[in-house]
């Protein structure tokens, strides 16, 4: 099975991601989604939104997070800092868990 290719872009990796996210829908987009969308791994997806959270500061803007939930006993990780997902709930220690969502905003 063949890797996907990567679309091409005439932009550095943060600034094809804030494209991405500023075009996001009112849900936002989870990693997997922006690392098809902007051609990198899903692990570095993170990395580059923690270093863009701050580019955004600069110019007004924030990185909104809309926070993972358990798909299991619905528990809302609205106090954690790290933008992956989590590993296991909380509250029922299920791992199925819905990832956290980003987008742009004012």
């Amino acid at each position: 099975m063949k890797a996907p290719v990567p679309p091409a872009r005439g932009s550095t990796v943060r600034g094809a991601l804030e494209e991405a996210l500023a075009s996001a829908p009112e849900g936002g987009l989870t990693a997997k989604d922006l690392s098809t969308l902007v051609g990198i791994s899903e692990k570095d997806v993170a990395d580059h939104l923690t270093h863009l959270e701050r580019s955004l500061k600069a110019q007004g803007l924030r990185l909104e997070v809309l926070p993972a939930s358990c798909i299991r006993c619905g528990f809302t990780f609205k106090e954690r800092k790290r933008l992956t997902r989590p590993g296991a709930c909380p509250e029922c220690r299920s791992t199925r868990i819905d990832p956290p969502a980003f987008r742009v905003s004012s």
